[in-house]
């Protein structure tokens, strides 16, 4: 069977990876030229994406490039005590299996682990798909593929073509996120140093391997901000907005705009939909059921979800009528979870009030003051992230050769006619 899979971040080549070893053969399009590779912010790995990756074989890789943030530092708007909390407790309370890592990073891991058994196709974008499996495409000819499977994120080509126009399935939370890249002139090795005051949260992290630094910022809203999600210079002027006069420290940060190699604005937006499934079309990751960026672990869920996508249709020896629905079965608690674990995540990193300020330095500050027995027992009882990626499991599926697959695609393309 032929599947096209649109998008080449992280969805997309853990898709593709499992596909290809469960027999299908794969080919991965994604709009960009190459790998993306532009700032990029750290993303959680919790324990069932965790164990995917080291099914994978590249756990070590992954355990490599971790950004190695172990501190933290808290300003409180308005006051000039920090309060230094040690992040190795807060996570390892949160989950027994976890690692932050760069995007752009994670990325690039995944690619490298099937990139000699996939079709990789960049430059390139899906224009129209027929309900029988014709593909058309920018650049390239018409293709026919067996199934399509949207990897493409939240703002998703393909759920735009096949289920509708995005509006009909967001659900903005009241916050937004921003990500530019900048040069690490504090010498941030293993720290975040984090602004919080009411509605706005600002921090800076280095990560060891890095070279230069990310600045992250959340801001809340009570309404949806006018602005297109290609329009950059709208997107800094909101974010110079929302944070001025916060700190000094987050104004050197926001003068980085204007220099920056890397930059990412978007809402902290949730998908909601009745079905990520239409004919020989399903979405993954972000692409189907974002749970928020930033605040709502869809890194994991991405993973799990490809796996799982994986493993349903090879169970079903390539039906796609029954692999869609058990696939959105298995998932279907999870996302749910992540969806609550997201409002709860947004309000604990936004805060409302000055009392809720004051709460998210201390109970940080506890936490890591705690014995480790004691501090995990604190973040389970408070926590709902916890609770849900600790208690989160799927089926096995072990690769079979059940299903027939086409010739080995073995190459990548890309626009300008070089493999990445």
């Amino acid at each position: 069977m032929r599947i096209l899979v649109s998008g080449a971040s992280v969805a997309g080549p853990v898709l593709a990876y499992w596909l290809t070893r469960h027999g299908f053969s794969v080919t991965v399009v994604e709009r960009a030229p190459a790998l993306r590779r532009t700032g990029g912010h750290a993303v959680d790995l919790f324990r069932p994406a965790m164990n995917i990756s080291e099914e994978m074989g590249v756990l070590p890789r992954v355990e490599e490039r971790a950004t190695g943030t172990n501190r933290m530092t808290v300003y409180r708007e308005g006051s000039r005590r920090p309060v230094r909390v040690d992040l190795s407790k807060v996570f390892s309370a949160t989950s027994d299996r976890h690692v932050e890592i760069m995007r752009d990073d994670l990325s690039e891991i995944y690619y490298d682990a099937a990139r000699d058994d996939v079709e990789y196709v960049f430059g390139d974008s899906i224009t129209a798909i027929s309900p029988d499996g014709e593909v058309r495409f920018e650049n390239a000819a018409p293709r026919r593929f067996d199934l399509v499977v949207g990897a493409d994120g939240l703002h998703s080509n393909v759920r735009r073509l096949v289920f509708g126009e995005e509006s009909r399935f967001n659900t903005f939370i009241g916050a937004y996120l921003g990500v530019l890249a900048l040069p690490n002139l504090s010498g941030l090795d293993g720290e975040l140093l984090i602004h919080v005051g009411v509605g706005r949260t600002a921090g800076m992290y280095g990560a060891r391997h890095l070279g230069d630094a990310r600045a992250l910022f959340l801001f809340r809203s009570e309404r949806e901000l006018d602005y297109h999600h290609h329009d950059v210079p709208r997107q800094k002027e909101l974010l110079r907005g929302a944070f001025a006069g916060m700190h000094p420290d987050v104004d050197r940060w926001l003068d980085e705009l204007d220099r920056t190699p890397g930059f990412y604005f978007d809402s902290i937006t949730q998908l909601r939909m009745d079905t990520w499934s239409r004919g020989r079309v399903t979405l993954v990751g972000d692409a189907g059921y974002c749970p928020g960026p930033a605040v709502g672990g869809s890194t994991t869920l991405a993973v799990v979800g490809a796996y799982v996508l994986a493993g349903e249709l090879a169970r079903a020896g390539g039906d796609h009528e029954r692999a869609f629905p058990a696939y959105e079965r298995a998932l279907a608690e999870h996302v749910r979870g992540s969806r609550a674990v997201a409002l709860s995540a947004a309000k604990t990193l936004i805060p409302t009030s000055r009392l809720g300020v004051w709460g998210l330095a201390q109970g940080a500050r506890l936490i890591s003051a705690l014995p480790a027995g004691p501090s995990r027992a604190l973040v389970r009882l408070t926590t709902k992230s916890a609770r849900l990626y600790n208690s989160m499991t799927v089926d096995n599926y072990p690769p079979s050769p059940a299903v027939s697959a086409g010739p080995p695609a073995s190459r990548c393309r890309a626009a300008d006619g070089r493999c990445q």
